[in-house]
């Protein structure tokens, strides 16, 4: 997901300050990788170049410091509106480390089966972590973790026809 366009949604609500913006994203869409503080005001900041924000300075009552507000504008709106109505194209991942790591095993070892295996039992711990998160999580994380596992899912699925598929594999390369 492109960073811009969760800012962009965020500030749909109210106008809100980086750190703020920060919070929610890690709430609801960082899953295990919190975003960086330098990240968001470097995306609030091509925003803001792009038109897309606008900032508003804020004095606070205590009479400290300026605090920058984010808001967001008729230009970020429109391409917010634009990029949610746009259907995502499925990703093809055709350079797959899974595959890479499988034909070079094979091209430099003669032998894929020990890194398909220790991979069949990377990717079926991940799931059990995920599963057991899953168990006491708010419906959006959970919907976020189902797409995680069913990516695991996808793989391992890939794991078990790749290794039937070996011998004639190593044939052919």
């Amino acid at each position: 997901m492109e960073v811009q366009y969760a800012f962009l949604g965020l500030l749909t609500r109210e106008p809100n300050y980086g750190y703020e913006l920060k919070k929610l994203y890690d709430r609801y869409f960082a899953g295990d990788k919190p975003i960086l503080a330098g990240q968001v005001y470097a995306t609030l900041a091509r925003l803001a170049r792009d038109a897309k924000v606008e900032q508003v300075d804020d004095r606070e009552s205590s009479g400290g410091p300026s605090r920058t507000r984010y808001a967001l504008t008729t230009t970020g709106e429109h391409a917010l509106r634009e990029w949610l109505t746009t259907p995502e194209v499925p990703a093809l991942a055709l350079q797959e480390d899974l595959y890479f790591k499988t034909i070079l095993s094979l091209l430099v070892t003669g032998d894929a089966s020990g890194y398909l295996k220790a991979q069949r039992a990377t990717h079926q711990q991940r799931m059990r972590e995920l599963t057991t998160r899953k168990q006491n999580a708010a419906l959006a994380e959970k919907l976020l973790l189902d797409s995680a596992i069913f990516h695991i899912e996808a793989d391992l699925r890939w794991i078990q026809v790749t290794s039937s598929r070996l011998d004639q594999l190593k044939e052919e390369l």
